[in-house]
């Protein structure tokens, strides 16, 4: 074991594979390490030669999968998705062992693969996972290794070819018998593809599977005929409608409100809320809010945005509509407005999760944000934040963009109540790190706010406006006074996952918990 910068024991090696301990956010250079675009076999299909297949069994067969190999998928369906589910049970009932999985995310619906991870089917996940899978494999109860990754991280993994993928499976709502195909229109719409688009690009072999098989050509093209080499045909890939949570609602609770209007006023206090402003959002009940107090303050002040980005939602459509934005980048849709509005407003653009969050690549979208708001499951006194366990120990969340998001915003905005379930979420250390504190700019409960060191300014004007700037210490020692310090997870010296920073060095690691 070796000790990255933060302190957190790393293994020197993973399920046969060597990892570089994390030292600071940009301390990894690509052209230092001679990094190359992964690359592909070239092939030709000749005039007139057909791609399309009856069945997903048919599909597998004919992608030559076998014994070993990696599949992905994508989860722009969410938890309204079938595909992965009905994927692992054909490849089952073909025979198929030690699959690894390097889709862009497991979900909760996806809890069905349990079974053929007991069994031998599915032996690996590069991958995020919400929910009962890592759940069980941080009790102990189920073997299948983890490395979860960022969004970014996920993407440079796959375009450099650290994590190559043998065959892609990727939902096609809207599809021709040539492969062309988008997420815009179909029963199973799921808007934005910026997960499938990479997949797409480096995989060795792409099937586009479609419950929606249209005439040639599917206009407008996210996938193109020319990188898809079988187009399957099923009965559906899901249900859109599942692709909403209930997070994505404003929030009506009197704390969130509070630190939503704290969240406004250090973006107000920032200098950025001006023509130009670029700003992301999560999907939270108390992100929705701070969106809202900012599209307040852009409609009073006349101010026109350049630019909402991430995963989007209904709320920052009708700012697009209203005009408060040039446009948005949308990597995926997370209700049904904004799956609707990217089939026909051109400003509503596309994007892969390369160009979102690559952090090896000439300029990722995350770089040209302002300021985003971000959640987290805890906070450290050194403005760490750990988004992936539960203060139980679980391994229940992805990553998603936030350690990216963090590192590319000139403001990054931690917004969290500092009690939940009796328990503090601002603490002397967290249980796993996500994103390294040196990234986070503010952190923001109903308690008060904790800015870093390294935005005096902010902190200075934050104080002018009399908004109750507190030292994170001494926010830690008024939660600590009303719930108690916390008692820490006990952990076996198994390691079951590694969380991956952005430029694919090891930040953490996931253990199984102690009886």
């Amino acid at each position: 074991m070796a000790k990255n910068s933060l302190g957190r024991e790393i293994p020197e090696t993973f399920n046969g594979k060597s990892y570089i301990p994390y030292t600071d956010p940009h301390s990894i250079k690509p052209e230092t390490f001679h990094f190359q675009r992964a690359s592909r076999v070239l092939k030709r299909n000749y005039s007139g030669a057909g791609k399309v297949v009856g069945s997903l069994r048919e599909a597998i067969v004919a992608s030559g999968l076998k014994d070993g190999m990696t599949i992905s998928t994508h989860h722009h369906l969410r938890n309204g998705d079938r595909l992965l589910n009905d994927l692992v049970k054909e490849i089952d009932a073909l025979g198929l062992r030690d699959i690894k999985i390097a889709s862009s995310s497991v979900h909760i619906v996806h809890a069905e693969l349990i079974p053929y991870i007991r069994k031998g089917v599915i032996t690996a996940l590069e991958c995020g996972v919400n929910g009962p899978i890592g759940e069980q494999i941080s009790r102990g109860e189920l073997e299948c290794p983890i490395v979860v990754r960022s969004h970014g991280g996920r993407a440079r993994s796959v375009i450099s070819g650290e994590v190559p993928i043998d065959v892609a499976f990727l939902a096609a709502p809207y599809c021709d018998e040539y492969g062309n195909f988008n997420g815009f229109y179909g029963p199973s719409a799921c808007g934005s593809l910026g997960y499938a688009l990479v997949d797409a690009q480096y995989a060795r072999k792409v099937v586009a599977v479609t419950d929606n098989l249209v005439p040639f050509p599917a206009l407008p093209i996210s996938v193109a005929q020319n990188i898809v080499d079988i187009v399957a045909t099923v009965d559906s890939l899901g249900d859109p409608k599942k692709i909403v949570s209930s997070t994505t609602k404003l929030t009506k609770d009197p704390m969130g409100l509070q630190i939503a209007k704290y969240a406004a006023t250090v973006i107000d206090a920032s200098g950025y809320l001006k023509n130009g402003f670029s700003f992301q959002t999560g999907t939270g009940g108390i992100s929705l809010a701070v969106a809202g107090h900012v599209r307040d303050m852009m409609r009073a002040r006349k101010i026109k945005g350049s630019f909402g980005c991430g995963g989007i939602t209904g709320f920052f459509v009708d700012m697009l509509d209203e005009g408060l934005f040039e446009g948005l980048f949308d990597v995926q849709c997370f209700d049904l407005k904004a799956v609707e509005s990217i089939g026909r407003n051109r400003k509503h653009q596309e994007m892969s999760a390369g160009l979102y969050a690559n952090p090896f690549n000439m300029g990722a979208v995350v770089n040209r944000l302002d300021c985003a708001i971000l959640s987290a499951t805890e906070i450290d006194v050194n403005f760490n934040v750990n988004v992936n366990t539960e203060s139980s120990g679980l391994l229940l969340h992805n990553t998603g963009g936030h350690c990216d998001v963090a590192n590319g915003a000139k403001v990054s905005i931690i917004v969290c109540p500092s009690i939940r379930g009796r328990l503090p979420m601002v603490r002397d250390e967290v249980t796993t790190i996500t994103t390294p504190g040196e990234t986070v700019g503010v952190v923001v409960t109903e308690r008060g706010i904790a800015v870093n060191d390294h935005l005096p300014a902010l902190k200075a004007e934050l104080i002018r406006r009399r908004v109750p700037v507190k030292d994170i210490r001494q926010l830690r020692d008024e939660i600590y006074a009303v719930t108690g310090a916390p008692k820490p997870v006990e952990f076996t010296d198994k390691v079951v996952g590694l969380i991956e920073y952005l430029d694919g060095t090891i930040i953490d690691t996931v253990r199984t918990i102690r009886d």
